[in-house]
């Protein structure tokens, strides 16, 4: 196959050299990010190439052919390239179509390529030939970048099994291979890329590659074929007869696999049935139908599933039946549509016609209706146009400076196949997803805020760039400047998705466009142009932020030589910060205007990473303070603060307010972010300077005939505290609880920091439910006490209210499920399992609150979690 000239940068690469190991200079960055890997070519490819190149009169003329084999036979015509003698660099510039369908191929198709140098005169112009099949084990076609070994003197052999084998034997498999195939990964994107972690990397392959191609006796010449990746995965699916001969069955009694063809494939009779139990002449008669009293109490079970549970076929063929009685119930509409049979396009029509007409479904319902579930994920490729294979010759000039050129010009052949393939039966649900975009259009700013992080998420799962979704988001920021803000750092973060960096970049363009044709008008002091231009303005301050972590890191010393050099940098060459020349909106609080920060109220905390603690004048004249953090991912952070802020709305709304402290996060990339600062001590910082929680408030709020020296309504929030944040971090399974994340607010807020380990992953061993620790239930005056048993209250209180909704929780956690939040993004499903499994849907309210109650005897009799505490404090004594 022949390349295309408006190819961006090289994918791969074949060089044919007269030297035995080969280093290709470059200074492309794609060429570095892509991993350039050091060829080593064989030596009678090498004699060939001195004796053409020292005769100085005649070019070697060179064409590649591909065959493609089915089953190990030929499958029509040798394709080739063009002769090409113009010298070094050899370019072939040509398009090569095999006149062959997708629709063809058999798991076992396979590729053969074959170089041939007919420049020699004799019929020995043979190079070298390797083959590579189509599918890998798993029936999904082959995608990325996928290295051959040539085998010289051969042609590419398309039996089964092949001579020529294109992929290296496991047995022969060198470290080269193993950081090859990772870089595959990386470049797919299955391997989160971290910029500055990736540029280490590369710079430590490299030093590898030199290494093990200096110590290495043999060399190979290889080839680099690139497959196309696709937004979906292309799977084989057969629909012939069987071709897997069955195992042979032996005498002895030994286990043996025999293939069962109709294993997976649909039952013709069952089939039939439900055909005709849903077929659009008993439309008529479903109309009149009512369900039994049996009937009714299996639907109504039906509608309390959470929206992570599957329906079984009678289950769907069961509200499929009553669909035309189910219409004003309006939970009933979301398991309505997961029984739609989509792949009928009649079925499809009907549901779309009576989702119009079904009694309209509350914003919670709607969420789900946004989630992966309604979303095609596995590309069938049953009917596919031809198959198309490119290969692109390369210049010296893309590769090498032009310094660095000599006479002996490396060959790059480039080789990449992608198929054009056209979709079937696959019915677009965007009518399903765009009706719960409106609803979404009842939801008020405030309570669109609590989803917002999710339905930016939920844009991964749209069938367009610009989708109904997208286009709601933008229009209701338009009109408030904080979903404005949040969006634009929401999207922003995404672009360095390479999956959804396209998407991305659409949806913030989108947002830049309509801004900027903002009117000033009587809601709107601001036109459009200068309220975009106050939102990049956040982009620059925390570029400018990271320029100052850097520099303070850099400095030799203790932490008060780092705070010395902040506070010279912001009081000498960077002297701007300290007042703007117009006022910025602040990125964790858009509301407010901060107009510089103030640099003898700023200051260093003593960690790792050197966060940077900062205090912003306001225009209004007041102060916020804010930690900003260079080096960690704060989007797991971010996300877990948003759902502690949902659980306390949610609390609210039922008249119970636990006095949480839901501080802002914001994540402005995957490595850093900003969170507010809230003054308060840590229990162990307390516990070592007051020896007790008691002692602690005593300080700021006494009182000699409250409970235990301080005032009563201290002690309340202090209880009410302890209780909201047991209930929600058990929920969310929070893990690392340690006394120097648990913090005390001198107003008697308990709260919890730092989130690292989210979703039942603890570092520690058996870690107890919720972080009960003795000394906050001594503070409570002990486990007999009457306060100790209106904190147990509480909490029940606050877990069958929670409870109530958990499919709103469950439905937010399956938007964010494709999202690259490390504890979600390595095992969403079980992640979303977890959340459920700790609701606890089984039970109703009154065995609900005998196992919380459980829950907390359990934590707080836990001996072990009180060893590994100790531990903790003596490695933090020794830091």
């Amino acid at each position: 196959m022949v390349g295309f000239p408006s190819f961006c940068g090289p994918v791969s690469k074949l060089t044919l050299l007269p030297e035995k190991t080969v280093t290709v200079k470059n200074t492309a960055a794609i060429w570095q990010s892509l991993g350039s890997i050091v060829l080593v070519v064989a030596c009678d490819v090498a004699a060939r190439g001195e004796s053409n190149s020292s005769s100085g009169n005649k070019n070697a003329e060179l064409f590649v052919e591909c065959t493609l084999y089915i089953d190990g036979v030929p499958f029509g015509l040798p394709t080739r390239t063009r002769l090409e003698s113009s010298g070094h660099p050899y370019c072939w510039n040509e398009l090569i179509t095999l006149s062959t369908k997708y629709r063809d191929l058999t798991s076992r198709a396979q590729l053969g390529f074959t170089v041939w140098d007919v420049s020699c005169g004799n019929d020995n112009g043979l190079v070298g030939g390797a083959t590579i099949y189509l599918f890998n084990n798993k029936k999904q076609l082959k995608s990325g970048r996928q290295k051959l070994r040539l085998w010289p003197g051969k042609e590419a052999d398309g039996a089964i099994p092949t001579s020529t084998p294109g992929k290296v034997a496991k047995h022969e498999r060198g470290e080269i291979e193993r950081l090859e195939r990772l870089v595959n990964k990386y470049e797919r994107g299955q391997i989160q890329q971290i910029d500055w972690l990736d540029r280490l990397t590369f710079k430590a392959m490299d030093k590898i590659k030199d290494r093990e191609n200096l110590n290495s006796d043999n060399s190979h010449l290889s080839v680099v074929v690139s497959f196309c990746t696709f937004e979906h995965r292309v799977a084989f699916q057969e629909s012939g007869a069987n071709f897997f001969a069955p195992s042979p069955v032996s005498s002895t009694n030994e286990l043996v696999t025999v293939w069962d063809p109709e294993v997976g494939r649909t039952n013709p009779s069952e089939h039939k049935q439900l055909k005709l139990a849903r077929s659009l002449t008993r439309g008529i008669i479903d109309r009149d139908l009512k369900p039994s009293s049996n009937e009714r109490k299996l639907i109504q079970g039906i509608l309390k599933y959470p929206p992570t549970r599957t329906l079984t076929g009678d289950e769907r063929q069961l509200l499929w039946k009553f669909r035309f009685s189910l219409m004003l119930e309006k939970r009933a509409l979301t398991k309505f549509l997961r029984c739609v049979e989509w792949s009928d396009i009649q079925e499809a029509k009907q549901a779309i016609d009576l989702m119009g007409r079904w009694e309209s479904i509350d914003v919670t319902d709607a969420l789900e209706l946004l989630s992966p579930v309604f979303e095609s994920e596995e590309v069938s490729i049953q009917d596919v146009g031809f198959l198309h294979v490119q290969c692109v010759q390369y210049t010296a000039n893309s590769l090498t400076d032009v310094g660095d050129r000599t006479d002996d010009v490396p060959i790059i052949i480039v080789f990449r196949v992608y198929p054009l393939f056209q979709v079937i039966n696959v019915v677009p649900l965007k009518r399903v997803r765009a009706y719960a975009v409106s609803v979404l259009e009842r939801a008020d700013d405030e309570e669109l805020k609590c989803y917002l992080l999710q339905l930016v998420q939920a844009l991964r799962f749209e069938r367009s760039d610009k989708s109904r979704l997208a286009q709601f988001l933008v229009q209701r920021s338009l009109s408030n400047i904080e979903l404005a803000s949040f969006l634009r750092w929401y999207v922003a973060v995404e672009l360095h998705d390479p999956a959804y960096a396209k998407r991305y970049y659409c949806t913030y363009d989108m947002l830049e466009d309509n801004m900027m044709k903002l009117q000033v008008g009587t809601s709107r002091e601001e036109n459009g142009y200068k309220l975009w231009q106050s939102l990049v303005r956040q982009t620059d301050l925390i570029a400018q932020l990271c320029s100052i972590t850097k520099d303070v890191r850099n400095v030799r010393g203790g932490t008060q030589k780092k705070i010395e050099k902040l506070r010279h940098l912001l009081t000498g060459i960077l002297s701007e910060l300290t007042y703007f020349d117009e006022p910025i909106r602040s990125p964790l609080a858009p509301g407010t205007l901060i107009t510089g920060i103030v640099p003898a109220e700023s200051s260093i905390f003593k960690s790792a990473l050197h966060p940077l603690r900062l205090t912003f004048s306001t225009l209004s004249g007041e102060t916020c303070k804010v930690i900003f953090k260079k080096g960690d991912d704060l989007r797991q952070d971010q996300l877990v603060i948003q759902m502690v802020s949902l659980m306390d709305r949610l609390l609210k709304l039922e008249n119970l307010d636990l006095q949480l402290t839901p501080y802002r996060v914001l994540a402005t990339g995957q490595d850093e972010g900003m969170l507010e600062f809230v003054p308060s001590s840590s229990l162990a910082q307390i516990l070592s300077e007051d020896r007790s929680i008691v002692s602690y408030l005593q300080r700021f709020h006494p009182d000699e005939d409250g409970p235990f020296g301080i005032t009563a309504q201290c002690l309340e929030t202090f209880i009410k505290s302890c209780a909201g944040y047991s209930v929600i971090t058990y929920i969310l399974g929070i893990g690392d609880r340690h006394l120097d994340n648990l913090l005390l607010r001198d107003d008697g807020r308990l709260f919890h920091v730092d989130f690292g380990y989210i979703l039942g992953r603890d570092p520690k061993p058996f870690p107890p439910p919720m972080k009960l620790c003795k000394e906050m239930v001594e503070a409570m005056g002990g486990a007999e006490s009457q306060y100790y048993t209106r904190f147990k209250s509480y909490c029940c209180e606050a877990y069958n209210i929670l409870r109530k909704s958990s499919n709103l929780i469950l439905n937010l956690f399956h938007l964010i499920a494709g999202s690259n939040i490390p504890d979600i993004a390595s095992d969403p499903e079980k992640g979303i399992l977890k959340v459920q499994e700790k609701f606890r849907l089984d039970l109703d309210d009154e065995d609900a609150i005998h196992f919380f109650q459980d829950l907390i005897t359990e934590s707080v009799s836990a001996l072990f979690p009180q060893m590994v505490e100790t531990i903790h404090r003596w490695a933090q004594y020794w830091r």
